[in-house]
């Protein structure tokens, strides 16, 4: 009755108003060696007391194990810390108005204090009679011995609780380092602290706010918006909050209950915290000055030995969170960019629809070294028809020097065609690979380059294959074919080198040409061929829809494998031959 650690104890010792064997136990104890009729052991809750362990109540009172405190003689030996001992209660100023003598009988009493190890008085061991009684020496040894056994009873119960919650601190521990390690960004990193915390102590609310600017702004998740949030987005650093005063202080701080709210902090923090019915808050400052931590709980709360220690340590788990999902953010901020400016805008030719797909690696810096090209070749007289070079490729790593690599080889490939006159796919890639061999690009590269022009009034395709995944032709005569002919991958030339190969095929109306990178087929728990044999049913399957939705159809999946390759895909499709 004198602050929250009483109440805490009694919350760790885990009973209240059912009946506990052990405790029922010491009442038939005491009603064997005193003789009395009724016996108790009555808990002191805030506003009731409760009775774990009973011997002879009977009716409404036996049913529910428990009583208001105007029933209470208990809430008297809490108060003094010390026995009562009352022969007559009636005649007693202090008791002889309370509702226990009518209602329970209580006319004889005798109660010993319950406490724990720091000195809590959590209730009474008490023997009650109907009759006036004169309680002799030895009948309260008896009483006091009974009381200290009881007692003991309850701090084996704290204790073992206690070393409980330290091992669920242990675990809360392991759980943080886990989960906080795979936050994805800011509100993914407040949802999963958010769902951290589990058990009787388990916060209320957790807040995260972040310092920018000599403010704190809130974290605000918008799948679990609080009304305070939107209200109170942000704090300055010298507002009466307990939050901003761990801020300037640079030191854990804590609000045992809302009396201690009043008295320390602003009625706009009083406000804000009533509004979302919490009493108790601890505000944990982040490392290096990044933000502040919060754990607020809807009830008065005491700290445990080792919590305070834990959410600390939480809390620079978090620090490293926040750190890492900033240079995350930025790094995705600056890969997007590069990515943005590698990928084409596809051109508009006559008689040819395209369309492209380009998904970065879930795991890695949003941009890689894959890539699909399209453009077209200048018409230079006597020849007046259009023509286009197409190409796809993959520049080995995943990472931003893949892409700078990447974005090289496409520019020299880009002005290798255009410098032949003929335009000749393989020439190009010679002369890439001439390039590769001189410049000190350090990566290999596959790559398919392909030309499309009108040849006697009929669309063909021109290609050569260094090393890639073969290209895949849907035709309305023969269905879906693989290019399988290529050449070897971009490497540098030697002397001993095949030369490359320039293959033709021509494509009737209504054909449907796919290139594409190894991350369209490829699966660690799968063979190539699954992969590529999937891409050629939905090709089949799909083949005459806009090649939007075939994209889509292919590409479906696709970002539930994790930690999965680029995939870059490029589709063209032979919509008419007359122009």
């Amino acid at each position: 009755m004198k602050g929250p650690g009483r109440l805490e104890a009694l919350r760790l010792a885990g009973l209240t108003a059912a009946a506990d064997p052990g405790m029922d136990r010491f009442a038939r104890l005491v009603t064997r060696v005193l003789r009395v009729p009724v016996s108790l052991v009555s808990l002191l809750e805030a506003d009731r007391q409760v009775f774990p362990g009973m011997v002879g109540l009977s009716g409404v009172w036996a049913a529910r194990r428990e009583t208001p405190l105007s029933h209470s003689f208990c809430q008297h030996v809490v108060a003094d810390g010390k026995p009562l001992i009352l022969s007559d209660t009636r005649s007693s100023p202090r008791t002889c108005d309370s509702l226990a003598i009518p209602d329970l009988r209580v006319v004889a009493y005798a109660g010993m204090p319950l406490t724990d190890a720091d000195g809590h008085v959590l209730g009474s061991l008490c023997a009650i009679d109907h009759e006036p009684r004169e309680w002799t020496a030895d009948e309260l040894r008896d009483l006091e011995d009974l009381t200290a056994a009881c007692s003991m009873e309850l701090r084996l119960r704290i204790a073992s609780e206690l070393i409980q919650r330290d091992r669920d601190h242990a675990g809360l521990l392991l759980r943080a380092a886990i989960e906080l390690a795979h936050a994805r960004d800011l509100t993914d990193l407040t949802r999963r602290l958010r769902h951290l915390f589990q058990g009787p102590a388990e916060p209320t609310f957790v807040g995260l706010l972040l310092a920018n600017g000599g403010k704190l702004w809130r974290v605000i998740d918008p799948e679990d918006v609080r009304p305070v949030e939107s209200a109170i987005d942000h704090l300055e650093w010298d507002a009466s909050f307990p939050s901003a005063l761990a801020m300037r202080e640079q030191r854990a701080v804590f609000v045992a209950d809302r009396p201690t709210l009043l008295r320390g902090f602003g009625p706009e923090a009083v406000a804000g915290y009533d509004s979302l019915g919490l009493e108790s808050v601890m505000c944990v400052p982040l490392p290096d000055r990044r933000g502040v931590l919060t754990w607020c709980w809807s009830r008065p709360h005491v700290l445990a030995p080792t919590e305070e220690a834990v959410l600390t340590t939480v809390a620079g788990y978090v620090s490293q969170a926040v750190e890492r999902t900033r240079f995350v953010a930025n790094r995705l901020s600056t890969a997007e960019q590069l990515q943005a400016a590698m990928l084409t805008e596809l051109p508009d030719v006559p008689g040819l629809d395209m369309a492209a797909l380009y998904l970065p690696a879930a795991d890695q810096d949003m941009v890689g070294g894959d890539w699909y090209d399209a453009y077209p070749l200048p018409t230079v007289p006597p020849a007046t028809r259009p023509a286009l070079m197409v190409s796809i490729g993959d520049v080995i790593g995943h990472d931003v020097q893949a892409a700078t690599v990447m974005g090289q080889i496409r520019s020299m490939l880009r002005q290798a065609s255009l410098d032949d006159p003929a335009h000749s796919p393989s020439a190009a890639l010679d002369a890439i690979d001439r390039a590769i061999g001189t410049l000190p690009l350090g990566l290999g590269a596959t790559a398919v380059h392909a030309r499309l022009d009108l040849h006697d009034g009929q669309w063909r395709l021109t290609w050569s294959n260094a090393g890639h995944p073969p290209p895949l032709l849907h035709t309305p005569e023969e269905g879906v074919l693989p290019l399988g002919d290529h050449d070897l991958l971009l490497i540098g030339t030697s002397e001993d080198d095949p030369p490359r190969h320039d293959h033709t095929r021509d494509l009737p109306p209504g054909s449907v040409l796919l290139l594409y990178t190894d991350g369209l087929v490829e699966r660690r728990d799968a063979d190539i061929d699954v992969g590529t044999a999937r891409a050629t049913a939905v090709l089949a399957r799909h083949r005459d829809k806009p090649l939007p939705l075939l994209l889509e159809a292919l590409s479906e999946g696709l970002a539930d494998i994790p930690q999965r390759d680029d995939v870059a895909v490029l589709a063209v499709r032979i919509t008419r031959t007359e122009l």
